[in-house]
């Protein structure tokens, strides 16, 4: 989360704290309106990971 902290101070220049608050916004955003295996993964990509679609397509198109 921090690179994109960073990106949106540089951008809005807004502090690093308004700049996380807008993330967690958004991020709950997203997470209530997508499918749930893939916004379990929001958090993931937040961190700087890679999220593993593998385990959301296969809900997303009714294989468990």
């Amino acid at each position: 989360m921090d690179e994109l902290v960073k990106l949106i101070t540089a951008k809005t220049g807004i502090s690093a704290d308004q700049a996380r608050q807008a993330i967690d916004v958004v991020a709950d955003f997203l997470k209530q309106r997508l499918p749930a295996p893939i916004a379990a993964q929001v958090d993931v990509v937040l961190k700087g990971g890679m999220p593993d679609v593998s385990k959301g397509l296969g809900g997303l198109f009714g294989k468990q």
